[in-house]
């Protein structure tokens, strides 16, 4: 997935004045992961909190 230019700029405005490049990188990095996942809510590919629940439970057991 890619982020435009303007997507870009409004994450760089909402700054702080300092800031490090890890933050910059890590609020970049999120930004995406969260596009991905409305566009995977978006297209079908999700699964419910009891499917999710049931498989790792299984996880777990001795």
């Amino acid at each position: 997935m890619t982020i435009t230019k303007q997507q870009v700029l409004e994450i760089v405005k909402d700054l702080p004045d300092e800031v490090d490049i890890d933050e910059i990188m890590y609020r970049l990095y999120l930004r995406q992961k969260l596009e991905a996942a409305e566009k995977d809510v978006r297209e079908g590919r999700v699964v419910s909190h009891e499917e999710v629940v049931k498989e790792t439970s299984k996880w777990f057991k001795r």
